[in-house]
């Protein structure tokens, strides 16, 4: 697994100023995979911030300017998603021949680019066209790249890491916010430009130390000798947690595997929740709650951070107990808290959706990351989360297009968000049966 080392160099678990510490504040070692999860951190902040959660503010922006449907509106979310999608299995091929270095670089140029072009659009032609480059863009610089580099540097702490690293989605939540008081004070297309040079200000200075394997330092995962890495067992020996798999599936055998396509549908599942709340959201609280404009960006500030409390969650319970039993019961929060806000006429019911959504995305997000991993191992990660994309993209497609077209046809989200809730409840099922796969068969 580890490359060979230059001649000068002696493998070892540390050096000087690089300690692998166990506490529960590992993440604040020096240890240089925790710098990686940390620069992934903020760089999700900003992909979180910039794109995702302030699709729905520069939505409403246009949508009052253009008085473009929610079917153009949710059809831009989704294309957005699927172009994401689509380049995942180059992405991943790109990231694991040429390094997370260089892609998160050249996505965060695009990314810049994007936004600068947002700016001037004023054709649905246009906002599809500058949407697709930043999701480009973003997509390069971001989740899949990330993930990739922290699954090299990680086994035993590899929950904890990437939960590190999602949580700047959660955090994101709150750069929203600031995203909206920009649009209120030199307007969206002022702080589309603005997005711009933040992404280029922030990325490039980072990528510098997103090196691709621990042997490049001559450093071991975790910053811990192999030998010292052992399973979490009960009082009887047992492990409580699947060890991750010795083997380093390629991306074909991979594709082999049961495993393989259950996690990727239950992914998909899941999205169709995620996709649906986050392009249609602000318009639906407005339009058929009757929520104020204030408490509606508390409910929407307040869902990521209920996020960041599965992610906790999940980072403190992921490499101790089954990621697959934990997973589960994710996925039926995000079914549920669905169907409970279609239904959603008080305040009450509304936060009881944002608490059950958001801590199960939180749990779910960086622990089905870390079972792929484990399961297939860390030589192929790029390219298996690359040919996964394309199945994952199909929630994020189907769960805003299906609910913009029902609202417009039905004049309300409601019986959407009910169907979706269903589909992802039902969903929780892929994962409970997406078991370890055995080592391949090779000649």
């Amino acid at each position: 697994m580890l490359e060979k080392l230059r001649p000068t160099e002696t493998l070892k678990t540390s050096r000087p100023g690089d300690s692998p510490g166990r506490g529960p504040l590992s993440f604040m070692d020096d240890f240089h995979g925790w710098k990686i999860a940390r620069s992934g951190l903020i760089i999700q902040i900003l992909h979180s911030g910039l794109v995702f959660n302030a699709f729905t503010l520069f939505a409403a922006e246009l949508q009052d300017e253009f008085g473009w449907s929610n079917k153009v509106l949710g059809g831009a979310f989704a294309l957005n998603r699927a172009e994401s999608g689509l380049l995942g299995p180059i992405q991943g091929w790109m990231t694991d021949r040429w390094g997370p270095k260089a892609v998160l670089r050249l996505g965060g140029l695009i990314m810049a680019l994007g936004f600068v072009w947002f700016s001037q659009i004023s054709t649905v032609a246009g906002f599809y066209g500058a949407y697709l480059m930043i999701a480009m863009g973003s997509s390069l610089s971001g989740f899949l790249t990330v993930t990739v580099a922290v699954v090299h540097w990680f086994e035993k702490k590899r929950s904890k890491a990437i939960a590190l690293t999602s949580m700047g989605f959660a955090v994101g939540g709150s750069l929203a916010f600031f995203v909206g008081v920009s649009i209120d004070n030199i307007g969206w297309r002022g702080t589309a430009q603005v997005a711009g040079l933040i992404v280029l200000v922030v990325i490039f200075p980072l990528s510098r130390h997103f090196d691709q394997r621990p042997a490049d330092r001559g450093l071991y995962p975790d910053g811990i000798d192999p030998a010292d890495v052992v399973a979490e067992s009960d009082e009887n020996g047992a492990p409580i947690a699947p060890p991750p798999s010795p083997v380093h599936f390629t991306a074909a055998e991979a594709l082999r595997t049961r495993a393989f396509w259950f996690i990727s549908l239950g992914h998909a599942s899941a999205l169709l929740v995620v996709g649906a709340s986050m392009a249609h959201l602000a318009v639906f609280l407005e339009d058929e709650t009757g929520l104020g404009a204030l408490h509606i960006a508390i409910v929407i500030g307040a869902l990521p951070a209920m996020m960041g409390v599965g992610q906790v969650i999940g980072g403190a319970l992921g490499d101790v107990f089954d990621k697959r039993k934990l997973v589960t019961l994710a996925m039926l929060g995000h079914g549920i808290g669905l169907m409970v806000l279609a239904v959603a006429r008080t305040s009450l019911l509304i936060w009881v959706f944002v608490l059950l959504h958001g801590v199960a995305w939180g749990l779910r997000g960086p622990l089905q990351q870390a079972m792929r991993a484990d399961y297939f191992g860390a030589t192929d990660f790029g390219k298996i989360m690359g040919f996964s994309s394309l199945i994952i993209m199909m929630g994020m497609v189907i769960g805003p297009v299906v609910a913009g077209v029902v609202a417009d046809a039905t004049g309300s989200f409601r019986i959407a968000f009910t169907g979706l809730g269903v589909a992802a409840t039902v969903g929780s099922l892929w994962f409970w049966f997406a078991t370890p796969p055995p080592p391949p068969v090779r000649p």
